[in-house]
Order: structure tokens, then C-alpha cells, then sequence
């Protein structure tokens, strides 16, 4: 989405389940309006977090007029059949993208071209089982590799419609969601393990000044362990964390940042229904 929108809309990791929320991202030029969904990834739930997550994506299939299914050159197929089943039934165009292609050369060392053209036709084969009725298109998001025919595509597949936003808007989501999202993708880059996945951040305190924004952020976990780790030994990870996050986020609004956070523990904010609509957890 990053990619077809031409803003760092949604955060990015090498991490599964970076994505988190139903995140829409608006392209608007003289004479069309397309909105992107980002979705989290589909996944078998393990806890009410993972629940609201598979019911965002879920969401998608309800009101999208044209469906984008990601995957990639070395997901399992198979993974995700009950959901897939879904989208065999869906009456709206389905394109199914392989994305990283890029990666092939990779994995499949000293291949020669025409060989990993025909690994490449086998995934393509095993998905048209899958899903005969898509259009699949490989992709690579990372060098823009065969997105702009996927744009053009989606311009000949979308209805004529009123637009919904205003043409000015590139997101549906509110300054405070893209300062949490940031601290918790760098999270994600700085910590191993279910450190990652048992954060939450809330923005606390967002002052914008004529060239000052002043952030004050609190960072959840579920356990007195975890917040000794995020915060780290004489508080130097949690200043790292702080301090890339800070320059990620003068980037991203253009002004300077003053940013404060803070770790607290709430054990249950991953399985409480309560807590996940306090931060936003709510697809309805």
C-alpha cells in the first residue's frame, strides 16, 4: 500500500504481524479517488488481540469492490484455507499478488533464469488451484516491480462512485495512531521474541506547536520481566527505541519532536475485550 500510495502510510518490518489494524490509504488525482485497505495478515487466533485482527481482515471482504490477496514466493499455500475458502466465494474481482519476487534469485541459489521463471510458474499454477478465478500478478513492493500495472488495473476494475474523502486526505486515521505505530515498529526492530507481540502504545499527550510537537507515549506489556527488558539496562534500550522513534517521526510530520515514554504493565490488555476497544481493537 506504501508503494501504490507514495506515503510511508503503514509500518513495515521483516516480522509477521507487523500490521495490526484495518488502515486505509487514499490516492486522489484530477479525476479519481481509490482507497487501499491494509489489513492485518490472516492468521489462526490464539488470544482476543489475534481475534480483532483476523476480524479486520475479515472486514475487507464486506465492502471492498476490488480484492487484493498478498502473498508471497515461500508463504504455505495451504495456511490459510478457511479464509481463502472466503475469497473462492467472493462475487467482486479478486487479484492475488506474489509478492517478492526479488527474493527468488536468493533462495534459490545459482539458478539460472529460465529456472527460476519456471519456480516462479509453479506457484503461480498451485494459487489458480486455489483461486481460478484471480488474477495473479507477481510483484515485487520493494522494487516496484510490476506495481504500476497493478494500479492501472485496479483503475479499469473500480466502479464509478462518489468520492468519500476529501481530496486532500491520505489516510482515515488520526496523528496520534501514526505516533503509536511508529513506536511500536521500531519495537518490533529492536526486540527478540514475543517481546514485540506483547506491546501496545498509547499516545498520552499530542501538542502540536508552530514548529515543536510535544509527545508523551506510553508503552504496555503484560509483565513486570518484559518492562525490565524494553526498558533495558540503565534505560539505554528504551532510549534507542525513543530516540529512533523520535527522528522517524520529524520525518514523518515535518517538524521537531520532543518525546517522552513510559512502561507500564497491564497483564491483561492482549485478552481483555475492554482494553483492545481502549486501543482501538473495535472493527464495527
Amino acid at each position: 500500500m506504501n508503494q501504490l500510495v507514495g506515503e510511508r502510510i503503514s509500518i513495515a518490518t521483516f516480522k509477521a504481524q507487523t500490521t495490526r489494524h484495518r488502515i486505509m490509504g487514499i490516492v486522489n488525482t484530477d479525476d479519481m479517488q481509490i482507497v487501499f485497505s491494509d489489513t492485518p495478515g490472516v492468521l489462526k487466533p490464539n488470544y482476543k488481540l489475534q481475534e480483532s485482527m483476523l476480524a479486520f481482515s475479515e472486514s475487507a471482504l464486506q465492502d471492498a469492490d476490488v480484492l487484493l490477496y498478498v502473498t508471497d514466493v515461500v508463504e504455505n499455500l495451504e495456511k490459510n484455507m478457511d479464509f481463502l475458502e472466503k475469497v473462492q466465494k467472493m462475487s467482486i474481482p479478486v487479484i492475488l499478488l506474489i509478492n517478492k519476487i526479488d527474493e527468488l534469485q536468493n533462495i534459490q541459489n545459482n539458478l539460472s533464469n529460465q529456472n527460476i521463471q519456471n519456480i516462479l510458474g509453479d506457484i503461480v499454477a498451485k494459487w489458480h488451484t486455489l483461486l481460478p478465478n484471480a488474477e495473479i500478478l507477481p510483484i515485487s513492493a520493494k522494487n516496484k516491480f510490476g506495481t504500476d500495472i497493478l494500479l492501472k488495473r485496479i483503475k479499469e476494475l473500480l466502479p464509478e462512485s462518489p468520492a468519500f474523502f476529501d481530496k486532500d486526505q491520505l489516510t482515515d486515521k488520526p496523528a496520534r495512531f501514526f505516533v503509536s505505530e511508529i513506536i511500536r515498529e521500531k519495537i518490533l526492530l529492536y526486540y527478540d521474541k514475543e517481546i514485540p507481540y506483547a506491546v501496545e502504545v498509547r499516545v498520552e499527550r499530542f501538542k502540536e506547536e508552530p514548529k515543536l510537537i510535544r509527545i508523551n507515549a506510553v508503552i504496555y506489556v503484560e509483565r513486570d520481566s518484559q518492562k525490565g527488558i524494553i526498558i533495558g539496562h540503565q534505560g539505554v534500550a528504551l532510549k534507542k527505541v525513543s530516540t529512533e522513534a523520535r527522528k522517524a517521526l520529524e520525518k514523518f510530520f515535518g517538524k521537531s519532536i520532543y518525546l517522552e515514554t513510559f512502561v507500564k504493565v497491564d497483564k491483561d490488555w492482549r485478552s481483555s475485550q475492554k482494553e483492545l476497544d481502549s486501543f482501538g481493537y473495535n472493527p464495527e
